[in-house]
C-alpha cells in the first residue's frame, strides 16, 4: 500500500481555500492508488467539508495531530480495538488536550498581551484574519482541541503556554496552541494500524514548521516553498509531487 498525508493550507488549498484547486491531485493520486490521509491544522467540520468535495473515505488528522479520525467500519475490529472513543460515526483516537483547557489558558493571558484567537473573535473577525469565506469560517470556529492565534501584541506568551504544558506551533501564517502532540505522532499511530493489514510505503506534503514531525516519520517527503526539511525534497507546487511518484 502507498498512502500519503496531505496538508491543507498552502499545500492542497490556495488563497482562496476553494477545494478546486486540490481536486486534480487528489482524484490523480486516488487513481494512481494512493491512500490520501488529510494530516492538517485544520478542525474536523473543516476536513469533513474537503473529504465531502474531493470524496474521500479515508481516516484523517485534526488539528495538529490532536486527534486520528477513523470512519466507522474502515478497520476491522481486531485491528482498531479498545483503543480510542466512538463519537458519531467514528472511531477518534486522542493525543491532544480538550480545547476547554486551552481557550481557559488563552483567556488568562489574552488581556496581558493582546492575544485574538477564534474563541474570543467575532464571525466578522474571523473573517478578516483568515481570509475564509463566512461559511468556511463558522466550521473553522468549531474547535476541539486547538486554538490558533491570529494577533499579538507582544510576545511572551509562548514561554507562558508551554509552561502550562501546551505546544506553540508557528505554522505558515499563524500561531497554533495544542496539547504535547503532533502531525507526526499522530500520522505514527495511523501507519501503525495500517501496517497490521500490509506493507506501507508512506508519502507526506507539507509548507510548514508544523509539518516537519511529519516528515521525520514517513519514507518520502515533500516541502512546498523555501523552508529546509532534512528528510524532505523541495517542491514548488503539491503538483509536482505526481511527476515524482508515479
Amino acid at each position: 500500500m502507498r498512502l500519503i498525508f496531505l496538508d491543507l493550507d498552502k499545500t492542497l488549498l490556495g488563497e482562496d481555500y476553494s477545494p478546486e484547486s486540490g481536486r486534480k491531485i487528489v482524484r490523480a493520486l486516488v487513481e494512481t492508488g494512493f491512500e490520501v490521509v488529510l494530516n492538517s491544522s485544520k478542525t474536523r467540520a473543516e476536513q469533513e467539508y474537503y473529504r465531502k468535495a474531493w470524496n474521500l473515505s479515508s481516516p484523517f488528522i485534526v488539528e495538529n495531530g490532536s486527534a486520528v479520525y477513523i470512519p466507522e467500519g474502515y478497520f476491522p475490529s481486531d485491528i482498531v480495538g479498545n483503543s480510542g472513543i466512538k463519537r458519531e460515526d467514528y472511531h477518534v483516537i486522542e493525543f491532544g488536550m480538550p480545547y476547554s483547557e486551552i481557550r481557559s489558558a488563552l483567556d488568562e493571558l489574552a488581556g496581558k498581551y493582546g492575544l485574538k484567537y477564534y474563541g474570543n473573535s467575532s464571525l466578522e473577525e474571523v473573517v478578516g484574519f483568515t481570509g475564509l469565506p463566512g461559511g468556511l469560517a463558522r466550521l473553522a470556529m468549531k474547535r476541539e482541541y486547538s486554538e490558533t492565534l491570529f494577533r499579538w501584541e507582544r510576545r511572551g506568551f509562548e514561554a507562558e503556554l508551554e509552561a502550562e504544558g501546551f505546544r506553540v506551533l508557528q505554522g505558515s501564517r499563524f500561531i497554533n496552541v495544542i496539547g504535547e502532540t503532533d502531525k507526526g505522532k499522530a500520522a505514527r499511530e495511523l501507519l501503525g494500524l495500517y501496517s497490521l493489514m500490509e506493507p506501507v510505503e508512506s508519502f507526506a506534503a507539507g509548507d510548514g514548521p508544523n509539518d516537519f514531525p511529519l516528515f521525520d516519520v514517513v519514507d518520502h517527503a515533500y516541502l512546498v516553498g523555501d523552508l529546509r526539511h532534512p528528510k524532505a525534497k523541495n517542491i514548488s507546487s503539491v503538483e509536482e509531487i505526481l511527476g515524482v511518484i508515479k
